[in-house]
């Protein structure tokens, strides 16, 4: 980034916020790095592939441009490679409209906040994106049946206690596992689980549909590979769904790494995970 202005870079990270801004929600770096040809005119020296790290120049530019964005508070990285703008970027954005002036700040800011060398969060950040995108791919491919496993391994983990797993025959009914709270049932609390991994995004009709399947002493549990839609997601989260659990890949995965050493031989297997380390340098 050395022969570059701070004009052209302020120019970069003004588009990645242009792509960002109407995007509550996010997008992958992905999809942004793939819009930026598209908002901003790239010269052909941008559009060469790098031979340090095998990404078009553009793109690595911009990944260690954001760097400092992050580290200001001003965009959020994911570990699953989703970008968000902040409320404080936002701001930032309204108050530099200037884009030398809005690298600038992030800069200064950067300075005072600076935890790791630049290039190793790129690295991680590619990897963590990578990684969680064979996930998510992995995940899709699964037969239900392997999904009902998870799933009902996943709260033996927490505590629970699965009773009944749908039979392959039954596979497109609401209902594909009920766990119990305690051990026998004595206290008469179930967990009833629906999977849906068509890929669909669940509406809320299929929510209320879902709901209509619990008794008062139930409790739902869906867990969607394609996850919700947005009427969905603001109807589970305004108080009327207080009995249903909503888990989409990501929260499914966040739950699974965090009982992955609870899970028996046999759920691992079905979706593997190691440990891999990153350089993390202190200033």
């Amino acid at each position: 980034m050395s022969n570059l202005t701070i004009k052209r870079v302020g120019e970069l990270l003004r588009s990645v916020f242009e792509i960002l801004w109407d995007k509550p929600d996010g997008l992958t770096a992905k999809e942004v790095l793939s819009l930026i040809p598209i908002t901003n005119q790239l010269s052909e020296d941008e559009l060469r592939y790098s031979s340090k790290s095998n990404l078009p120049r553009y793109e690595r530019i911009v990944r260690l441009a954001t760097i400092p964005l992050v580290h200001a508070g001003w965009l959020l990285k994911t570990e699953k490679g989703r970008w968000y703008i902040t409320e404080e970027g936002y701001q930032a954005c309204r108050r530099f409209v200037n884009v030398q002036d809005f690298y600038k700040e992030a800069m200064r800011l950067y300075e005072t906040r600076k935890q790791a060398v630049p290039e190793s969060i790129m690295v991680m950040e590619i990897a963590q994106e990578a990684a969680w995108g064979q996930i998510e791919s992995h995940l899709r491919q699964l037969h239900h049946t392997k999904l009902q496993t998870m799933l009902a391994e996943l709260l033996r983990a927490m505590d629970y206690h699965p009773s009944w797993i749908a039979p392959p025959e039954k596979e497109r009914g609401h209902i594909d596992l009920i766990a119990f709270v305690d051990p026998i049932g004595a206290k008469g609390q179930r967990i009833i689980g629906q999977i849906k991994h068509r890929g669909q995004a669940v509406t809320l009709e299929g929510i209320r549909s879902f709901l209509s399947t619990l008794g008062p002493n139930d409790y739902g549990v869906i867990f969607s590979i394609g996850g919700f839609t947005n009427e969905a997601m603001q109807a589970l989260a305004s108080g009327n769904f207080q009995k249903i659990t909503s888990l989409n890949s990501g929260a499914f995965f966040d739950l699974w790494k965090q009982y992955y050493n609870q899970l028996n031989r046999e759920a691992q297997d079905i979706l593997p995970l190691k440990i891999i380390y990153f350089l993390s340098k202190d200033q």
